[in-house]
């Protein structure tokens, strides 16, 4: 059973990888702003005169550094597939709505994109978390930050707080250069960064209590 119970981890890491990539392929076609850790990217790599892939890159490893010394439970496989994938994974929906099923893009579909895109990032989110096989490194800063203030805080408040502070960085970086706010951050920026948190945490807890129920059951057979 226990073999049977790994798979199933893996499987739920890599539904919830794809999620996360057709969130961030769904964000970018609504129009409406990315992620908040993508805007604060975009604002600070504007700022800097760096592209914006290599300034991402750099932010992740140094976060993940710091989840090394202070969170290393969190690191795993997942951790590694999510660095890698979710930007190609991204780019490969984003290329089967526009150049393949050549989507035309009408304000009613971009609300829509923009829900989806939520829904699919908090579920994401969930998925590969409960499957404990490690998760990205700016996912585990809320986790981080509930160990630094002794377990006061919930998961929903860490995670919105570390939403809204990246937002709010990308956005000063952004004006700084020059470029304004609009340039990385939108009604789609702030939707994520006030209801992500809240909602990683409902999808956690039905994951949390269909795994349970599977537990239970298999030990009854």
């Amino acid at each position: 059973m226990k073999k049977m119970w790994d798979g199933q981890r893996l499987g739920e890491m890599l539904v919830g990888i794809i999620l996360i990539g057709l969130c961030v392929g769904l964000y970018r076609l609504s129009g409406f702003g990315v992620d908040p850790f993508s805007c604060m990217n975009l604002g600070i790599s504007g700022f800097l005169g760096m592209s914006f892939g290599n300034w991402q890159l750099l932010m992740n490893l140094a976060i993940f550094l710091v989840v090394i010394f202070f969170a290393r439970e969190y690191v795993g496989l997942g951790t590694i597939v999510n660095m890698v994938f979710v930007g190609y994974l991204a780019d490969f929906f984003c290329w089967v709505a526009l150049d393949v099923l050549m989507v035309e893009v009408t304000p009613v579909l971009r609300v829509v994109f923009l829900l989806a895109g939520t829904l699919c990032s908090s579920l994401g989110c969930a998925f590969y978390m409960t499957a404990a096989l490690g998760i990205a490194p700016y996912d585990a800063v809320a986790f981080i930050l509930i160990r630094f203030t002794g377990n006061r805080l919930s998961f929903r408040a860490a995670r919105v707080g570390s939403d809204v502070v990246v937002m709010t960085v990308g956005i000063v970086f952004s004006v700084l250069s020059g470029n304004g706010i609009w340039a990385v951050a939108g009604l789609g920026t702030l939707v994520n960064a006030c209801l992500n948190g809240p909602l990683i945490q409902f999808f956690k807890n039905l994951l949390a209590a269909r795994r349970d129920k599977y537990v239970s059951t298999a030990n009854c057979q």
